[in-house]
């Protein structure tokens, strides 16, 4: 039987890299680079499901 490893760390870098999504959603200046954030989202929120 495998122990469970905690995931905090991982759903708060997800919480940070979705703030930083939506925060250059939201700034017409940078919205065009929204792309650049979506990796940390994603591969976080993996993690944070321990999907990965």
């Amino acid at each position: 039987m495998e122990a469970k490893k905690s995931t905090k760390k991982y759903w708060i870098y997800f919480t940070i890299w979705t703030a930083i999504l939506l925060y250059m959603l939201i700034t017409p200046d940078v919205r065009q680079f929204f792309w650049l954030a979506l990796p940390g989202v994603c591969t976080h929120f993996a993690k944070g499901m321990d999907i990965m």
